[in-house]
């Protein structure tokens, strides 16, 4: 494994900044107040060609005063039982708190490597005040302001020289399968995302909000890699006010964008509301595979528990995810939950399906003789051939003479012909209509699609030069003849 470096300290000393500089990227949440930070939260980085692992962690506090002190109080402590090394920063502007001695005599009895930063020191009038910190019984601090990134090269510099030796190893990206857990508050996620883990990775509690950021967790099953994204609960835009929940939505929505299978998370107590309709709408329109999971299926009445009625409400309702299996579990108890990843496999199979040329055309071709297509002006509508230009979904390209022509209702007459034919029964699938121009555009996808849709384009082009040629001897040998 990586090194791993975790970053401590008291609520709003500037971890989550230093998180953000080092990693060279915003990911963990950053604002003014303190407590935003809850979960541990990881992410790779470089230094002077060293790679490490940082961990981002909520605020140390000893007391209750803060009403989730104890849960942040135990990931902070698995953080640091995890680390190679330990960074303790400190306020520079605040001074030194009796939370900041409480921590260092933690620190003390971890026997690790600590670096001690003084964060949030951007002028030098500012360097004559630190003297109180050396009552701490530390010779050495580095003095940061991790906001500007003044001094932070030369801490880091110092920091991969103490970190262990690391030899790389070739990761796969491509079987890794990156799974997002969405839904509205209260409705599980970090419950089934701590039930997957298979341990209390993130904080649960009862009150709605407890998530903020979007959290990445690292599972392997049955031989495959997966990675669960716990984000916050996205509600109506009407009712968010606060610039951290916008913040915290922002992010639970680019989860669903970088994700292979988005998670649904529905209460069953509650029913489908329409705020799951809209969440399953933002995982349609982002094209990645879906699965609805009613949680909280033990809470019910036996009365209650009739699994026909609520598929049937979630069909109607829901139309356009047609294709999106549902389950219903229970995260707290762990109900039909192993049989989750299983099925995000079957899904994700489907998700990077690629079908061959030949037998997409036959597919077409049959189900054009089937069901023709309605005239277009007195014209027949003809389709020429097609081809398959991307996966992830899975998204076909149908080369006509009147693209614009073609119904919708066509459309989804031909897409349900490929779902029953290849079959795909349990991913989106994009259905283009061009017009045959001889020239195609790469629409998008991954390195190997474009190979080999750029090997498929030199075939194309290669045999209408080839008619081009042939048809131009025809000519001469009629001229000649002539």
């Amino acid at each position: 494994m990586k090194p791993v470096v975790a970053l401590l300290g008291r609520p709003n000393v500037g971890k989550s900044t230093l998180f953000n500089r080092i990693i060279r990227s915003r990911q963990a949440l950053v604002d003014d107040f303190p407590g935003v930070t809850r979960d541990r939260h990881y992410a790779d980085a470089q230094w002077n060609d060293i790679d490490f692992t940082v961990i981002d962690t909520g605020g140390f506090l000893s007391s209750d005063d803060d009403y989730f002190a104890v849960r942040i109080k135990e990931q902070l402590t698995a953080a640091a039982d995890q680390a190679d090394v330990l960074i303790f920063i400190l306020d520079g502007r605040a001074g030194l708190s009796p939370y900041d001695r409480e921590l260092a005599d933690f620190l003390r009895r971890m026997a690790k490597p600590v670096f001690y930063l003084i964060n949030k020191i951007e002028n030098y009038s500012q360097h004559n005040e630190l003297s109180e910190f050396y009552s701490l019984g530390i010779d050495h601090f580095y003095e940061v302001s991790a906001e500007h990134g003044i001094g932070v090269g030369d801490f880091l510099d110092d920091l991969v020289a103490a970190l262990p030796k690391y030899e790389p190893v070739a990761d796969d990206d491509e079987t890794t399968i990156k799974i997002a857990i969405v839904g509205r508050p209260n409705v599980g996620k970090s419950s089934l995302a701590n039930q997957l883990f298979g341990e209390q990775r993130v904080v649960v509690d009862e009150k709605a909000g407890t998530t903020r950021d979007a959290i990445e967790l690292a599972v392997e099953h049955k031989g495959r890699q997966f990675v669960l994204v716990d984000t916050a609960g996205i509600r109506r835009k009407g009712k968010v006010t606060q610039k951290l929940e916008k913040f915290s939505i922002l992010k639970a929505l680019k989860s669903l964008d970088e994700c292979d299978v988005a998670l649904i998370l529905i209460d069953s107590d509650e029913g489908i509301t329409d705020q799951d309709i809209t969440i399953a709408g933002y995982a349609e329109d982002r094209g990645c595979g879906a699965m609805f999971l009613f949680n909280k299926w033990d809470l019910l009445d036996r009365d209650r528990k009739s699994v026909k009625k609520y598929m049937e409400d979630l069909r109607y309702k829901a139309k356009f995810l047609s294709y999106a299996p549902a389950m219903t579990i229970s995260a707290l108890t762990g109900q039909r939950c192993h049989k989750i990843l299983d099925e995000v496999v079957t899904i994700h199979n489907e998700y990077c399906h690629r079908i061959n040329t030949g037998v997409l055309n036959r597919i077409i071709g049959d189900a054009v003789y089937r069901e023709e297509p309605s005239l277009h002006k007195g014209k027949r509508l003809k389709f020429f051939y097609a081809t398959q230009v991307a996966t992830k979904p899975p998204c076909f390209v149908c080369f006509v003479n009147f693209p614009g022509a073609v119904h919708f209702s066509y459309k989804r007459y031909l897409v349900n012909q490929l779902r029953q034919m290849i079959p795909l029964s349990k991913t989106p699938i994009k259905l283009l209509f061009r017009e045959k121009t001889g020239k195609i555009k790469f629409s998008g996808g991954s390195r190997e699609d474009e190979r080999i849709f750029k090997k498929k384009k030199r075939q194309i082009t290669r045999k209408g030069q080839q008619r081009k040629e042939q048809s131009k001897r025809k000519r001469e040998r009629d001229t000649d003849s002539a």
